[in-house]
């Protein structure tokens, strides 16, 4: 017996548009990925309305190409076009979440992911065929734009907002602590940190040859004597942790890419001193569809966690927890690992992510 509602003509005509709108935008988001890499839109910004020629010779680019290219931002509205003048303008309204200057607000370099994540489609297909997952090494520039957006999130508010989260944190840094960044990604984080606290000593772990090396080279160019990078697999961390070692430890959005994420907790916790903090912060999801359907940019995050969280986990043989794994199960590992004081926090400016006070 068939149950299902009858074919409604106006609802079909409805999927249509919003496929075309979709497809439209989906191509949308590859030409505002050019925008901000190319600095496009940081020149229009200072410009007022210019010819393509005008606009590619400030830009020190092809004018053919940016010509294209403007044709994609005038027919999706992102620039203005007089057809009189044959001139091209960025709004301010505009370029405050395109450029560069936008600080946290610059939507357009989240949308290289659209081309990062494009370069593993295939390999993506073949795990929905025979499952298992896509390593690291397959995606190229994954870890240059990760270190972006680190500089836009974490970086922009790290003396603001994120250590005054524990409110001795500073003074400590100050005196001179030790600590811990696991998933460190290209170490952004802790060698700005090993800048502001030469008193204190850094140490950055990741998975990834590719941005330890992008670590020690800013530390290196950034002459750091206090920060240290070190290529782990944290598959054993729970293990291989040195005990009682460090006062403070940080996680960005990284224990839910682990292949093994309680084991890497259990390490933290192990890790950690007995009056020691951790902060970790991870995708504020819920595991509920229902309450994930309410996220602002919740279908970004679950084709993210498809695409790359998810499946850089399966390909270390891991749990494959994805990003939206949510606050409550979050919680629960936190728990299982062994800690006990657990403070969820959140900031204005990160609509993405929870921020967690954790002590033993």
């Amino acid at each position: 017996m068939n149950n299902s509602p009858p074919y409604n003509a106006a609802k079909a005509e409805y999927f249509s548009s919003f496929l075309m709108d979709t497809l439209n935008k989906s191509a949308l988001s590859f030409m505002l990925s050019i925008g901000h890499r190319s600095g496009l839109f940081d020149k229009m910004s200072e410009m007022d309305f210019a010819t393509s020629a005008e606009i590619a010779r400030v830009a020190q680019l092809n004018v053919r190409y940016v010509r294209e290219w403007l044709g994609a931002m005038v027919t999706s509205g992102v620039v203005k076009y007089s057809s009189e003048s044959k001139t091209y303008y960025l709004p301010k309204e505009h370029a405050a979440f395109v450029t560069r200057q936008a600080g946290v607000n610059n939507i357009a370099m989240a949308m290289q992911n659209a081309a990062v994540l494009g370069e593993v489609e295939d390999e993506i297909l073949e795990c929905f065929i025979k499952g298992g997952g896509v390593p690291y090494s397959k995606f190229h520039r994954f870890h240059e734009v990760m270190a972006e957006e680190s500089g836009q999130i974490v970086l922009s508010s790290l003396e603001t907002h994120i250590l005054p989260l524990v409110p001795e944190l500073t003074h400590q840094l100050k005196t001179g602590i030790n600590m811990l960044d696991v998933g460190c990604g290209s170490g952004r984080v802790i060698n700005k940190l090993a800048s502001l606290y030469p008193e204190s000593q850094f140490t950055g772990m990741d998975l990834s040859a590719e941005a330890i090396a992008n670590g020690k080279e800013e530390a290196a160019n950034l002459n750091l004597n206090n920060v240290e990078f070190i290529r782990k697999d944290l598959s054993d961390f729970d293990q291989t942790a040195p005990e009682a070692e460090y006062d403070f430890i940080t996680t960005f959005d990284s224990i839910h890419d682990q292949g093994q994420p309680l084991l890497v907790l259990q390490g933290i916790y192990r890790a950690l001193k007995k009056d020691g903090i951790y902060l970790m912060q991870d995708i504020n999801g819920t595991s509920h569809l229902e309450e994930d359907k309410k996220h602002p940019l919740g279908t970004y995050l679950y084709t993210v966690s498809c695409m790359h969280c998810m499946t850089v986990s399966l390909a270390q043989n891991g749990e494959g927890l994805g990003a939206m794994w949510g606050e409550a199960l979050t919680k629960d590992y936190l728990n299982r690992a062994g800690f006990t004081k657990i403070k969820t926090n959140q900031l204005a400016h990160d609509i993405i992510n929870n921020w967690y006070v954790i002590r033993k």
